[in-house]
């Protein structure tokens, strides 16, 4: 089991872990779960993001508040924390500077 904690960044348990504990409130399975989920939302949204960019010619910041705004409002399928984060490595992937508003609530690694 502690070879599956080193995959999942710090950050991502962080979202899944209640203050003052040590250990996420998931059980690891569904942890590995939602963090595949995550990661696998943010390389497909990669793509996505770079088209927004140039189609719409506004800023990478501007991007990344309008993925956040479609993650949002697909209730029920990330928690806020998750589509934080799930922003937060696109911009990574990208390597486009992250708007403070965007990476609010979200632990860094």
């Amino acid at each position: 089991m502690l070879e599956n904690q080193s995959l999942l960044p710090p950050s991502f348990v962080a979202l899944h872990t209640s203050p003052g504990r040590l250990r996420p409130d998931l059980p690891w399975p569904a942890l590995l779960e939602r963090h595949e989920l995550c990661e696998d939302m943010a390389q497909m949204l990669t793509e996505h993001a770079s088209q927004v960019l140039v189609r719409l010619g506004i800023t990478e910041g501007d991007v990344l508040q309008r993925v956040l705004a479609g993650l949002l409002a697909d209730e029920g399928r990330l928690s806020d924390g998750e589509a934080r984060w799930v922003v937060c490595r696109l911009a990574e992937l990208l390597q486009w500077p992250l708007p403070a508003s965007v990476a609010m609530g979200v632990p860094q690694n």
